[in-house]
């Protein structure tokens, strides 16, 4: 190529960053704030000789750049970064190392860890203030120029599904795929298995509306999990974030073909009416701490990208856990954010965004700011302020915990949700009033800056902790297959073995955990805000009580199909034609006190008795059990009635006045129409007109959950 022979660069552009195909040729463009010169270094196509190192132009305003002409798609580059290395000022320019693009379109070569791509040389007295001098470019990886997609069609594609009728299911690609029956083995593992039918039909059989996808940015295995031959299967390690994961796509196929297989994915799923969210990860990157790699924003521009502590700048500040924290309050950070994101949108046409430990994201100079620049930059952008955007409210520093201060846009991982279900079902210490705030969308934390109920996300498990087999199958985690000493994980995680430790032949102990995992299933599909299944739930799927499985790309990590529990299927699909059905269990607006004169819909505690729930009842330790009553008063007279009894014997409940018709019993073994219907088969009157309180009553099972309905006016059906 005979752009890779020439001796200067033109000036090009100081922008988009990254490179830009225009004119005949390729514009690079660079930003760092200290380096004093920046080298483009030219490869072969293989990625495995250097050619030519061309020196960019600049800076201007912090950004170098040039024009190669006539080079074009398919050239394979590095870069060079010269300036100081003074690390205890936070400076780590050692030209020595070849540095990835952190906008690379596609990533050539595979890592491997090796002392080469240290800026400093381990085992030095100095520790990471040395510097190692020798060159890794052999070895390093490098990015490919690659030309932009045309708009994906999913985007103009897009389901319409409200807020309020969004339900979410969380699910790993590989995870969800490599063992479901029936699915052709070259698509096991890949991005393209979410749209086979196999996998659309199982997604329309339950009713979810929303897939929230865990990463498939390009990711690194930390080193300790490289050493012991492990993966980071869940890929919360990110390098290049314009770049789709190679494990996810056909073996073989380049940056291209996976980002067409993944388009075609998100426009199938849209075309069967599910959106699909993707996770992102940018409150760290994956070159770690002082002691980690320089592989690409750490030899750049280190001030630039990352958080330093202000007394020792050789060091990171950690939000993250992972040993460093992106800068977000800087512009290299922040663009790579809005570009990346936009990125996903149109050349993938996916509907929104879940973000990884997102309190990052808000970090001033004094702690969490809902107002920081990022959000408004979000805001304000024509394509992300139509995105999803869901935060896990969150990060791994004091003052990190931010749950319900997100800006109006954001719906938010809710955990005390989680924490309050969990309790109830397992007899944990929880208070009723804590559930029923929980129950009811948490207007606590939510209703505030005209944020509505639908803001919050709730959810039993996630990708992180206990499945919901486990958690009600292991009273402690059993990690030891991370090769961790069983350090790793949550240590208090809120579960139950009820009886035994792990997998049990004792009829009474199964059917107390089947009862008890299909009310905290019906609890978080009936309960008010937006709905998050964690893929496996509805199988019964089982990691046998290891409650950290990021490194376990394998039986352990994927969803068991064969242990599926058909009729925790049918519950979980019964459930959310339910919540389709009836609208006041998918309620956009907060209860208000008063629902007829108001003109809204209202909610109404009981005892089992019957009686409003007092002041004393929900302080009584002793007694767990209680009702909640949904009356809307915008139409036609509705009524919805949800008892939770958690206690091992049977209670019974004293029902308000009227007719009552039970739509469902957790523990009742039900099978469901899979057409929009209520559950068939189970429906009874148990009151009949005009019978009073204190005469009319139910019976409901031990560790169960029943739904009623008011039968003095047909429910009304919204779309």
């Amino acid at each position: 190529m005979r752009a890779a022979l020439a001796h200067r660069l033109e000036p090009g552009r100081p922008g988009p960053l990254g490179t830009q195909l225009r004119d005949g040729g390729v514009n690079f463009a660079v930003a760092s704030n200290d380096a004093e010169a920046m080298e483009l270094c030219v490869f072969d196509a293989g990625g495995s000789r250097e050619l030519r190192r061309l020196r960019l132009h600049g800076p201007n305003t912090g950004v170098f750049h040039g024009f190669l002409p006539e080079a074009g798609e398919g050239l394979v580059y590095g870069l060079r970064a010269h300036g100081p290395y003074r690390p205890e000022e936070g400076l780590r320019f050692n030209s020595n190392k070849l540095l990835l693009d952190p906008f690379a379109r596609e990533i050539v070569g595979r890592f491997r860890w090796d002392d080469l791509h240290h800026g400093y040389q381990l085992g030095h007295p100095a520790g990471s203030r040395s510097f190692d001098a020798r060159d890794n470019a052999a070895s390093a990886l490098k990015a490919r120029v690659r030309s932009p997609l045309d708009e994906a069609p999913g985007l103009s594609s897009r389901p319409r599904v409200t807020a309020a009728q969004r339900v979410l299911y969380e699910l790993h690609v590989r995870g969800f795929s490599m063992q479901l029956p029936g699915l052709p083995e070259a698509l096991r593992g890949r991005i393209a298995a979410l749209a086979h039918p196999l996998a659309i039909g199982h997604f329309r059989r339950l009713g979810v509306t929303t897939l929230s996808l865990l990463p498939l940015h390009y990711s690194l295995a930390e080193a300790h999990l490289a050493r012991q031959g492990l993966p980071n299967y869940w890929g919360y390690n990110t390098l290049g974030f314009f770049c789709l994961d190679p494990r996810f796509g056909a073996p073989g196929a380049d940056a291209r073909q996976r980002d067409i297989e993944m388009r075609e994915t998100v426009q199938a799923l849209h075309e069967a009416g599910i959106e699909v969210l993707l996770d992102v990860v940018f409150n760290h990157t994956a070159e770690s701490d002082e002691h980690g790699p320089t592989i690409s924003f750490r030899g750049l521009d280190n001030r630039g990208w990352y958080r330093l502590p202000a007394d020792d700048r050789s060091r990171y500040e950690n939000l993250s856990g992972c040993g460093n924290t992106l800068d977000l309050r800087q512009a290299s950070p922040q663009r790579l954010v809005m570009d990346a994101l936009r990125h996903a949108m149109l050349a993938w046409g996916v509907d929104g965004f879940r973000f990884d430990l997102a309190s990052v994201l808000g970090r001033g100079d004094h702690g969490f700011d809902p107002q920081a620049t990022l959000f408004a930059a979000l805001r304000q952008d024509p394509l992300l302020g139509e995105a999803i955007l869901i935060a896990e409210p969150w990060d791994g520093a004091p003052g990190g915990y931010q749950l319900g201060r997100f800006p109006g846009a954001f719906r938010e991982w809710n955990d005390r949700f989680r924490d309050a279900v969990r309790g109830l079902w397992l007899g944990r210490p929880v208070t009723r009033g804590e559930f029923a705030r929980r129950f009811t969308a948490s207007s606590d934390l939510f209703q505030h800056a005209q944020r509505s109920p639908l803001a919050s996300v709730n959810f039993l498990t996630a990708h992180d902790g206990f499945t919901l087999a486990d958690l009600v199958s292991h009273s402690r985690k059993h990690n030891h297959a991370n090769g961790e000493d069983n350090r790793d994980g949550h240590d208090h995680e809120l579960c139950a073995n009820f009886g035994a430790e792990g997998a049990s032949e004792d009829p009474a102990i199964i059917d107390t955990r089947r009862r008890v995992r299909r009310a905290m299933l019906a609890t978080l599909l009936l309960a008010q805000g937006t709905p998050m299944l964690c893929a496996g739930d509805e199988l019964g799927n089982s990691q046998g009580g290891n409650n950290n499985a990021y490194c376990q790309d394998n039986p352990t990590g994927w969803l068991d199909w064969e242990t599926t529990q058909g009729d925790d299927v049918d519950l979980v699909a019964g459930l959310c034609a339910l919540r389709r059905t009836h609208p006041l269990l998918r309620h956009p607006r907060w209860f208000v006190e008063n629902p007829h004169e108001a003109g809204d819909a209202g909610v109404l505690w009981l005892s089992a008795h019957g009686r409003a729930m007092r002041i004393e009842d929900w302080h009584d330790a002793d007694e767990h059990a209680l009702a909640c009553q949904i009356v809307a008063g915008d139409g036609p007279a509705q009524s919805l009635l949800i008892l939770f009894n958690p206690d091992a014997q049977p209670r019974r409940f004293v029902l308000p006045a009227g007719r009552w018709q039970r739509l469902l019993d957790t523990a009742t073994p039900c099978r469901s129409q899979l057409a929009g219907d209520v559950l068939s088969g189970i429906a009874s009157k148990l009151a009949p007109t005009g019978v009073a309180p204190s005469e009319s009553g139910y019976l409901a099972p031990a560790h169960s959950l029943t739904l009623l309905r008011g039968l003095d006016a047909a429910p009304e059906t919204r779309p």
